[in-house]
């Protein structure tokens, strides 16, 4: 049984977020705001609420307020100290995580499997977690996942545990969809399609966006082809790890863990209203507003 601790994640955070344009023209899909903060803070609030310490973003081009997002802003910090909003202050807890923070480009958008490989020199021997930057899990990413995941991973002795959610059957073309061994919370994965039609979809749940692997995956990677759309994909570099005998998991999302994909403008619109909704401050007023708007 391994007993190492899993510290690290890797963030990928290249995509060009085409289908939110002209939002994402010249901004990180993974900063637009989703009720009071970017999308990539809620994912990294969650790696440093489950023990992660060391975070890997995979970044590209016009990805730079990522990086200055985490950044320590002290001249901003003194200017709101001297203007006495120290209410504002605490808006700004999370730059004083106990995490460090790394950056490295994916120059060429070869694919989601391509990013992770870009880790495996910072990855080292140690097994890691890969938390999709443009995914949060859970209302105002309020979710256990990844150190229920971690159990799993340690427990089975695993190469990988993968987090799924049931999608309705029309929507299986969209992800990598599970052929799972069982029908528990925790399953074996037989297998792992990319995108398959609904006809040839072994089931519907679907690869939510949390990963851990160990350093196994990296050669599954190097060895991967080209595959859907052109790109090499981190689903067939899986698959791989399967046939050759990997000990992989696949874990359900529990009820309240819903994933929320701000990949585009119908699913980024849901989030921003249900995650508003929820402010404590500013919640009941919008919904207040909302009924009266819907009401005439």
């Amino acid at each position: 049984m391994q007993t190492v601790d899993i510290d690290v994640a890797v963030v990928p955070v290249a995509g060009l977020g085409t289908r939110l344009l002209p939002a994402t023209k010249s901004q990180p899909k993974e900063m637009l705001p989703v009720g009071r903060k970017p999308v990539v803070q809620y994912v990294v609030e969650e790696l440093t609420r489950v023990g992660i310490h060391q975070i890997l973003f995979i970044t590209g081009r016009r990805k730079a307020s990522i990086e200055n997002h985490f950044d320590m802003d002290h001249a901003l910090i003194q200017l709101l100290r001297e203007q006495g909003k120290e209410e504002l202050l605490a808006q700004l807890e999370f730059e004083r995580a106990p995490v460090q923070y790394f950056y490295t480009r994916q120059r060429r958008q070869l694919g989601l499997g391509h990013a992770v490989l870009h880790a495996r020199h910072f990855v080292g021997q140690r097994p890691f977690v890969v938390a999709l930057g443009d995914s949060i899990i859970g209302l105002h990413a309020q979710s256990r996942v990844i150190e229920r995941m971690k159990e799993v991973f340690v427990d089975q002795d695993a190469d990988a545990v993968i987090a799924f959610e049931t999608v309705p059957p029309h929507e299986v073309d969209k992800y990598g969809i599970a052929r799972p061994r069982g029908d528990g919370t925790i399953f074996p994965l037989e297998d792992v399609v990319e995108k398959p039609s609904p006809e040839e979809a072994p089931s519907n749940l679907a690869i939510a966006a949390r990963y851990i692997f160990s350093p196994r995956i990296f050669d599954a990677l190097e060895r991967t082809g080209f595959g859907a759309g052109g790109e090499i994909q981190l689903t067939d570099a899986i698959r791989l790890l399967i046939q050759e005998g990997g000990n992989v998991y696949g874990i359900r999302l529990a009820p309240g863990e819903r994933r929320y994909d701000i990949g585009n403008f119908p699913s980024y619109f849901r989030a921003f209203v249900e995650f508003a909704l929820a402010d404590d401050l500013y919640g009941p007023d919008l919904r207040a507003y909302l009924q009266g708007l819907l009401h005439t």
